[in-house]
């Protein structure tokens, strides 16, 4: 392997720092709303949870829709242009309340064909999305900011607020589902009010006038990407509401807890995406970038791979722990979900460096397609083998998004990866999944077995991890030193 440059080391350095202060925030966050888990499957009936899932999946697809993805175009435009940031702030903030008349609008309409309980919920649902819009933009934007603490105290504050008032309204008050969805309404308001506080007190919430040529290149650079993000929700989240259909609200509620356990492997992928997401837009005009996107790709492959197939053969004990009363029969809709993860991780990873390239329309053909056959899939699937062939068509419909993720991407740089050994990868991976969700006989036996060869597989990329982590603390430590 060649000894990585300047510029290739200082990126390194970058993505480390980055990657350190998002697995604060997450590790805290992701795990501890993780070990909640229990408590909503235990006060909560499979209807509730169903309801609870629909409008969080919901959410998923208006804040970007709505928001115009103004978030990704502040990132973008905060890492590139650092003197503009005041007037980034003042076009997003508008967008975001934009976005929220126009919801206030449609639950307004709702209300007319509702009954009163589904009202109380809509008003509810009101009001969380213009938590969760506010909260989703100014993580992206202190992220363009490279503010990457605020965001990591943001994130914890939201954690603590979410975690306390569940404990208030589900086990002290018993406010049952109301209090579930108040309990992510206080979390995110708070800590949107923390977050613009310390941007306050820092000094980088300075006035600026209104640039009319500013919000045209951000939106220019923003709308198209209304068919990613789309097309990664229906991948998402529309197979939730054909289950609904089809199944009911109990089913639903089943498959839309079986998401937490692959929400395991999330974690870390979202600490990687968070920080990569930085890296790429950073980075992709380097010289070297294409060794650097290379090695951070099979690094990230590697891992994924790995950590789906330890979490596939420890998922029946794990539900055991997660999931109380009917929820434990969820369990068996896990494995192929933990399959859709690191499909959508990869190509989550490659379109980061489109977007980096601001090459929305690749990502959103990939997406689209991906979309098209999710939908096919879910309704020749689901009447048949009900919420585990929505699993099934999500896990295949992701696959589909990588390989044309990967193959857009090379329009831009080359992924030199050993794409037979990673295919091989995906098979034995399938057959672990296939194993468990079959419950043959010794299936601990011959997926451990089978886990331990995809270690041996990757074992020339982990040992090239392992031998580059001394070197990248070092250099992390020493960057932060020159810093100060």
């Amino acid at each position: 392997m060649k000894k990585a440059g300047k510029g290739q080391r200082s990126g390194y350095r970058y993505l480390a720092g980055n990657i350190a202060l998002f697995s604060v925030s997450n590790f805290v966050s992701k795990i501890l709303v993780f070990l909640l888990v229990p408590l909503y499957t235990g006060v909560l009936t499979t209807r509730e949870y169903g309801i609870a899932d629909l409008m969080q999946v919901t959410l998923l697809l208006l804040v970007p829709a709505l928001t115009i993805n103004i978030g990704e175009a502040a990132l973008r435009f905060g890492i590139d242009e650092p003197e503009k940031r005041g007037g980034i702030l003042r076009t997003g903030l508008s967008l975001v309340c934009r976005a929220d008349a126009i919801t206030v609008g449609l639950c307004i309409i709702g209300f007319a064909f509702a009954d009163r309980q589904m009202r109380w919920y809509i008003f509810l649902f009101c009001i969380l999305f213009a938590a969760n819009s506010l909260y989703e933009f100014l993580i992206m934007y202190f992220q363009g900011c490279e503010r990457v603490y605020i965001v990591v105290i943001g994130s914890i504050t939201s954690t603590a607020v979410m975690i306390l008032s569940n404990i208030i309204f589900l086990l002290v008050i018993r406010t049952g589902l109301s209090g579930y969805i108040g309990s992510q309404i206080g979390a995110f308001f708070t800590a949107s009010l923390v977050m613009l506080y310390l941007a306050k007190r820092e000094g980088i919430l300075g006035t600026a006038a209104e640039d009319e040529d500013l919000k045209r290149r951000m939106l220019t650079y923003s709308t198209p990407m209304i068919a990613y993000s789309t097309g990664s929700w229906v991948n998402n989240a529309a197979d939730r509401y054909i289950v609904l259909a089809i199944c009911g609200a109990a089913a639903n509620g089943l498959y839309g807890v079986a998401y937490k356990i692959p929400a395991i492997l999330m974690v870390f992928q979202r600490i990687f995406a968070q920080a990569w997401q930085m890296s790429a837009t950073k980075s992709y005009k380097d010289e070297n970038s294409k060794e650097f996107f290379t090695n951070m790709y099979r690094i990230y492959n590697c891992f994924m791979v790995i950590g789906c197939a330890v979490l596939t053969v420890l998922v029946e004990p794990v539900a055991s722990f997660l999931f109380r009363k009917d929820f434990y029969e969820a369990w068996i809709f896990v494995p192929p979900l933990l399959i859709s993860v690191i499909f959508g991780a990869l190509t989550g990873f490659l379109g980061s460096i489109c977007l980096a390239h601001e090459d929305s329309k690749s990502m959103g053909l990939a997406t689209g397609a991906g979309a098209l056959t999710n939908v096919a899939l879910n309704f020749a699937m689901i009447p048949r083998f009900g919420p585990m062939g929505a699993a099934v068509a999500t896990a295949i419909s992701y696959a589909m998004m990588w390989l044309l993720a990967y193959r857009f991407v090379r329009r831009h740089v080359t992924i030199e990866n050993n794409m037979f050994t990673d295919v091989f990868a995906y098979l034995v991976l399938i057959a672990i999944c296939v194993a468990m969700t079959g419950r043959i006989g010794g299936r601990y036996v011959i997926c451990t077995i089978l886990t331990l060869l995809l270690i041996l597989v990757y074992h020339s990329e982990v040992a090239g991890i392992a031998g580059r982590v001394p070197a990248l603390v070092r250099s992390f430590i020493g960057g932060n030193k020159k810093g100060q």
